[in-house]
């Protein structure tokens, strides 16, 4: 015979309380005394007690789950941010579903029904786009969104970026004070704003001193178009003496076939920059100078305006932008006065 289903009236009576206050306890954001929630939890540990999140759901109308939907998670930084996001989000009560699409509107469409139909509280986009048709749905909705590390036209859309445009400046600056002259950029995918934003902070940088860039090739974020981007620029008569690329994902395949395929030496040679400051940058094989997105701030910020949206305490949508500071490594020469 199947073991009766425990209740929350059966830990109630067990714990001594009412039915409300065990509900207080197993409901996310509640305040109870730490004393009663002891006494209630440990009612419920001997009891085997688990709350039913579903008839929850039904009663407060919130599922307490977030939907999160990404491109591709070959980037470390997407890897390291999803942790922290699963970790804060449950620190504030929060579940959080994962799914991937293919980086075009149709797809992500198609993702955002799937999500709609599982009675997310909110939604994350991060590396991705979203139609306007879309985003006239889901506004017209009320279902709370939010890019992540991806900006829009739209004003009526909150996001959390880097200050990407600054931090392409500033490589600018760095380099050419470094006595660069020879500068070439393989940059993020140019029909996302993170690869736009951060060329458009390069190029400005140079032109402000007077220089254009040796080159510009569009490395699409991948790999492979990145160390093909490398091979091509050094099978030219005039080589570059200095490498921006859009992230360090990319600069980790840029430094293998400099170092490992043409022989050459970093930053002897030629000085490479990225973008990002993954775990991986300050590995002794790869010592990459980079520009830090700062991933705690800018999960703290998303996750912020997500729960105020959800709860009712957004006052309109906010595009925030998180400055980040550039990382010194060996992969670059570091001019003089610069620390």
């Amino acid at each position: 015979m199947p073991s009766l289903k425990v209740t929350a009236q059966d830990v109630a009576r067990a714990a001594g309380v009412s039915q409300p206050t065990v509900s207080r306890v197993f409901t996310p954001g509640n305040k109870v005394s730490k004393g009663m929630e002891e006494k209630v939890r440990a009612a419920a540990d001997a009891l085997g007690y688990r709350p039913n999140t579903l008839a929850r759901s039904l009663i407060t109308g919130q599922s307490m789950t977030i939907g999160l939907i990404v491109a591709y998670l070959d980037n470390p930084f997407y890897t390291e941010a999803l942790e922290r996001l699963s970790l804060t989000l449950k620190e504030r009560g929060y579940n959080i579903m994962i799914f991937m699409a293919a980086n075009q509107a149709a797809d992500v469409d198609h993702v955002v029904n799937d999500l709609l139909s599982h009675q997310v509280d909110g939604i994350i986009m991060a590396s991705v786009s979203t139609s306007s048709a879309l985003t006239e749905r889901l506004l017209d909705e009320g279902v709370p969104l939010i890019l992540f590390n991806r900006g829009h036209a739209n004003a009526q859309l909150s996001s959390v970026t880097s200050a990407n445009f600054d931090g392409g400046h500033r490589v600018a600056e760095f380099l050419l004070a470094g006595g660069h002259g020879r500068i070439a950029h393989i940059s993020g995918w140019q029909g996302a704003s993170t690869g736009l934003d951060r060329a458009e902070g390069f190029m400005a940088g140079l032109k402000a001193a007077g220089q254009k860039p040796l080159a510009m090739v569009d490395g699409l974020f991948s790999r492979k178009a990145a160390a093909e981007a490398a091979r091509t620029l050094f099978a030219q008569d005039t080589t570059p003496d200095a490498i921006f690329v859009g992230n360090d994902h990319m600069a980790f395949a840029v430094l293998e076939v400099l170092r490992g395929e043409l022989g050459l030496s970093v930053p002897g040679d030629v000085s490479v920059v990225g973008y990002d400051d993954v775990a991986m940058a300050a590995w002794p094989s790869f010592e990459l100078t980079t520009v830090r997105q700062p991933a705690n701030r800018m999960v703290e910020a998303v996750v912020n305006q997500l729960i105020d949206q959800i709860e009712g305490r957004a006052n309109g949508p906010k595009q925030i932008e998180i400055n980040g500071p550039l990382i010194l490594r060996s992969s670059a020469h570091v001019p003089e006065g610069w620390s």
